[in-house]
């Protein structure tokens, strides 16, 4: 919860609009300042305060006690114009809240942490539990000082100035160690326990048997990603406890699944019990990995019979693959979600114009893989191997990247020994459609009238069906030196079926510096006007030009009451 303290009323407008912004977020805290300050302080995990950073130094002085645990505290001066990150800019997360403070309200983010300041990316800001002198291995990233990374897990991270020697080191492990001088250790999600279960046992019994089994092994249990079992003990009272306890999701699978993994220690007792000769063993291995701890038993003080077993799996480390959309070329149509990504990825590939577009917003030492037109399937490809090297990846593509871009290539060359997540991004038929007016409103089609991979006749025969259905079209790639026959051609079968005066809409450059559009008709299109560069939407039989806007109905009840009407 974030909590917001205001004293004036030009502090308490701005507080209402960010109340108003994220009504499930904040909690308004009224009454005398200081006060105030202090209970949000006490009973929340960030603040905004609408006052001088003087005045809440003061106030919070007194009250902190931890970075890692203190609530972040950002302050906004009386005209809205900064959000000023006070503290806990990392551990508290009021850089990140000082950013999202700044674009509901306008303001300017003011961010002083050094590591941010340079966009370098926080050792405790990379969503790994973090051991060691975060302090100085940061100082000396900060300085240039190089810095070792030693990554016994591999993982995919951002990109950071490491070197392959150095008196620093940064330490990427699920071993426990202690960190060194010096040294900062990341510990990776890499653990996998198996737990099986008699019905009853006690999450202690659970909990004291993973602990010892993560300790004698040498394993950090800040390495746990999820305790795993057998879909009968889905709702085991004792089993869920415990990985409530331990922070990680509970994975369980069927037991016809667990029963087809082969492991050195079946058991009849849980074949007779839950139809699989192994839970423990089977369902840490199903998804892959390396069994570091065979199957062990709990072992009770009383002497009776164990109710628990586990085995712990070390999972490799997985690439990740982000397919990024870019949308139409504008800057604020590019999505917060795709700038994320682009900040995240160690590793971006793409079409080198594209990647003019965004290298400004890419961290230092982003690895860039850029290549010209026509190498689609290359890029894919290169893709997908860096990723599958372990790298945090980046490829991306205008528009969405899963419309006529790089996401079908890609996840043809993709299985799953990768994650693959997809961002999506503002189209270059809706940004038209912007223009426009409203063209969409009712059914449409996207069809691209390049024959370079699909033959001509998939297309007319796509282009006859989107006519005599009388959808909404929008052609990509309509028109080019080499191919100047395909767009005359689509634009004669859909006037089979609809007037010369449907309404035909014509942008080039969607939302960039040089755009440009017009309302035309079916008739009067001349295909000589369009390029690559352009989009062509012809409308339904229902679309009409109103008042210099292209507008589809919605529904065609309204338009025929209308129509009667007149």
């Amino acid at each position: 919860m974030i909590g917001l303290i205001s004293a004036t009323a030009a502090g308490a407008a701005a507080r209402d609009r960010l109340a108003a912004a994220w009504p499930d977020r904040t909690r308004v805290y009224d009454g005398p300042v200081a006060d105030a300050v202090r209970r949000a302080f006490a009973e929340c995990e960030q603040l905004v305060c609408f006052l001088a950073t003087g005045a809440v130094v003061r106030i919070v002085a007194p009250l902190l006690a931890d970075k890692a645990s203190d609530p972040g505290v950002v302050c906004v001066d009386e005209a809205g114009r900064f959000a000023v990150s006070l503290a806990g800019g990392h551990g508290g997360g009021a850089n990140a809240l000082a950013r999202e403070v700044g674009e509901v309200l306008g303001a300017e983010p003011v961010v002083t942490t050094a590591t941010d300041a340079v966009d370098l990316p926080g050792l405790d800001t990379l969503g790994l539990p973090v051991e060691g002198d975060v302090a100085a291995v940061s100082r000396a990233l900060l300085d240039g000082e190089p810095v070792a990374l030693r990554a016994e897990v591999a993982w995919p991270l951002p990109p950071l100035p490491v070197a392959a020697e150095g008196a620093y080191t940064i330490r990427v492990t699920d071993r426990l160690v202690e960190a060194a001088a010096r040294e900062v250790v990341l510990r990776p999600p890499s653990l996998v326990v198996g737990v099986g279960a008699s019905s009853g046992v006690p999450a202690e019994e659970v909990l004291e048997l993973v602990g010892s089994a993560l300790r004698e092994a040498g394993l950090s249990a800040r390495s746990l990603a999820a305790l795993t079992t057998v879909d009968a003990k889905a709702e085991e009272p004792g089993v869920v406890e415990a990985a409530r306890r331990l922070g990680v999701p509970l994975v369980t699978y069927p037991a016809a699944e667990l029963s087809g993994v082969e492991v050195p220690n079946p058991s009849d007792a849980p074949l007779a019990a839950v139809g699989t000769p192994s839970v423990a063993e089977a369902s840490a291995l199903l998804r892959g990995g390396e069994l570091l701890v065979p199957k062990r038993k709990s072992q009770r003080a009383d002497g009776t019979p164990a109710m628990a077993t586990c085995a712990v799996v070390r999972r490799p480390g997985r690439g990740r693959l982000a397919v990024v959309g870019l949308g139409p070329g504008a800057r604020d149509l590019l999505t917060p979600r795709a700038r994320a990504e682009l900040r995240r990825a160690a590793v971006l590939v793409g079409l080198d114009q594209y990647v003019d577009q965004i290298r400004d917003l890419l961290r230092p030492g982003t690895r860039v893989l850029e290549s010209g037109l026509g190498a689609e399937e290359e890029r894919a490809r290169t893709a997908v191997e860096e990723a599958r090297k372990g790298q945090a990846v980046a490829l991306i593509g205008s528009g969405d990247a899963g419309v006529y871009a790089m996401a079908s290539p890609a996840l043809a060359e993709a299985s799953d020994d990768i994650d693959v997540i997809g961002v999506p991004g503002v189209t270059a038929a809706l940004a038209a459609a912007a223009i426009l007016g409203a063209p969409l409103g009712h059914d449409h089609v996207s069809i691209s009238l390049s024959d370079l991979h699909t033959p001509w006749e998939v297309i007319e025969r796509r282009v006859r069906a989107a006519a005599e259905a009388d959808i909404v079209v929008t052609f990509y790639n309509p028109r080019s030196r080499g191919r100047d026959w395909q767009l005359p051609k689509a634009l004669a079968i859909l006037a089979e079926h609809r007037a010369p005066g449907t309404p035909v809409g014509v942008v080039r450059n969607a939302s960039r510096p040089d755009e440009s559009s017009r309302l035309t008709t079916l008739g009067a299109l001349d295909p000589a006007t369009v390029d690559m560069m352009t989009v062509v939407t012809v409308g339904n039989t229902a679309t009409r030009d109103i008042a210099g806007r292209m507008v589809t109905p919605r529904g065609y009840r309204w338009q025929t009451a209308q129509e009667g009407a007149k």
